[in-house]
């Protein structure tokens, strides 16, 4: 237990974070996560040496997909082939207007990133939201490193596009 919670509780949050995205419910968030701590915890032997935040959230991901194969069907893997720049000069405005407008924004980009493919939405949340290093996101997604950094410049325009068609005229 001691183990358990040292290599892999200091991870949950980046678990409910990614289960968060790639499901886009926070209750089959809480149970992806939930699966994922008792199987990390079952099947903690496995883990030798490593990054624990990386091999946690390997199975995090695989549940997720698992979730999404049993409530989506098939729908959900279809990849099409249809980042935002942080506004920093903005970032210290806290009158009510600009707060107002900054929860907009984080909502518009929520829709956006969710109208993404998982295959997609999931580097850009380990990379963007999570920092997590190309390394580490090859290992949890299980592909190639240059397949990482394609995808996620591929995800990143996918992801303006879609912000585009929310103000097609800026």
């Amino acid at each position: 237990m001691k183990r358990f919670e040292a290599l892999f509780a200091p991870h949950l949050d980046a678990a409910y974070n990614l289960a968060r995205w790639l499901t886009d419910s926070e209750s089959a968030a809480q149970d992806v996560v939930q699966e994922s701590a008792f199987r990390a915890f079952k099947f903690q032997h496995r883990f030798v040496d490593g990054n624990a935040k990386a091999w946690f959230l390997t199975i995090v991901r695989n549940e997720s997909y698992n979730w999404l194969k049993a409530s989506m069907g098939a729908r959900w893997v279809a990849i099409d082939e249809e980042w935002l720049e942080d506004d920093l000069a903005l970032a210290d405005v806290r009158t009510p207007e600009s707060q107002i407008i900054r929860a907009q924004e984080a909502e518009q980009v929520r829709r956006a990133l969710l109208a993404l493919a998982p295959v997609f939405r999931e580097v850009v949340v380990l990379k963007e939201l999570e920092d997590m290093p190309y390394k580490d996101i090859a290992k949890i997604v299980n592909i190639p490193l240059g397949t990482v950094m394609s995808r996620l410049a591929r995800a990143r325009g996918m992801l303006k596009r879609e912000l585009l068609k929310l103000h097609p005229y800026e």
